[in-house]
């Protein structure tokens, strides 16, 4: 089978478009024939072994994948590195497509609308009336983010660096957005909250980034961060600061939901029940040939992307 392998830790540099042999599939997992590969910005901590948890080479990255067996399509998390064209998934991991949905928007619910529902509902604890910003809002989370926020009663400050960017938020439903370049980005978050300090952040940069997401809180607010696009580290936080105003600061990782029925399968059973209905509109980005997987990987670090990215690993 044809698969993307890295060898050494790096860049986009070190993928390498190369052939493998088969994966072979242990007691209650199954071989699936790949249709299509989600690429989420983790990959890219992947490949430089800059993520939570420790990669060992060599390594077919990713974790996502549509896929087929005996006549079905599932959406699944896989063990054995998703950008192949074959891949080995849990029996339990294996979550059903409805026909209503496309293998395309089932991509954007496992990692990406999955991270979305958990940083609202379970970490965020959001309610009807409150202010939510979104950084990344143009992104494969963000997108979704934006749209349940939305659904569940939020006002929603997105914050982008584009025009192409502003535009999808406001499509999607976005009340306020913000230059994510502004350089005083606490005070123009407040701003566009009317002067107040906000409910809820979901941020996913670090650095500034989260050091002006804190600044921007307002009495019992809540910042949950998600990752660390930027490489750099926020500014120490004493916990005796978060004292004034009450405030919270938790972080979420998607891992500690998976094998999990209640937080995976369900969740994303759910979110599939919502784009059938027609409620919930996944982004469908760029899709890249499996073979040009390094090009999606720069496009994304550079911040070039928008909703989600995808691989065809027939190509």
């Amino acid at each position: 089978m044809k698969a993307i392998q890295i060898t050494v830790f790096g860049g986009p540099e070190v993928m390498q478009y190369t052939d493998l042999p088969d994966p072979v599939a242990g007691e209650s997992e199954i071989v699936l024939d790949v249709t299509a590969v989600g690429i989420n910005y983790a990959d890219t901590h992947q490949t430089e072994n800059s993520y939570l948890s420790p990669q060992t080479l060599p390594m077919v990255p990713g974790i996502e994948v549509t896929g087929t067996h005996a006549g079905k399509r599932y959406l699944a998390s896989v063990s054995s590195g998703g950008y192949a064209q074959k891949a080995i998934a849990h029996e339990a991991a294996l979550i059903p497509i409805p026909d209503a949905v496309t293998d395309q928007q089932a991509l954007c619910m496992l990692v990406q609308g999955s991270t979305a529902w958990h940083l609202l509902k379970t970490m965020g604890c959001v309610k009807a009336g409150q202010t939510v910003v979104i950084h990344a809002a143009a992104g494969g989370v963000g997108t979704i983010a934006i749209q349940l926020a939305k659904m569940w009663g939020a006002k929603v400050i997105a914050v982008t660096s584009s025009q192409e960017k502003v535009d999808l938020a406001k499509s999607l439903g976005a009340d306020e957005v913000v230059d994510a370049r502004d350089s005083d980005l606490g005070k123009a978050l407040r701003a566009a909250n009317g002067g107040r300090g906000v409910d809820l952040v979901l941020e996913m940069v670090g650095g500034t980034t989260f050091d002006q997401s804190l600044v921007a809180l307002g009495n019992f607010g809540k910042l949950i961060t998600f990752g660390m696009a930027s490489r750099t580290a926020p500014t120490p936080i004493h916990p005796g600061s978060l004292m004034h105003g009450s405030k919270t600061v938790a972080g979420f990782w998607l891992a500690n939901c998976f094998g999990k029925k209640e937080l995976m399968n369900d969740v994303i059973t759910e979110l599939f029940a919502l784009v059938a209905s027609g409620k919930l509109r996944p982004v469908i980005g760029s899709t890249y040939p499996l073979s040009k997987a390094a090009d999606a990987h720069r496009a994304m670090l550079a911040r070039e992307t928008t909703g989600k990215v995808a691989l065809d690993p027939a190509l």
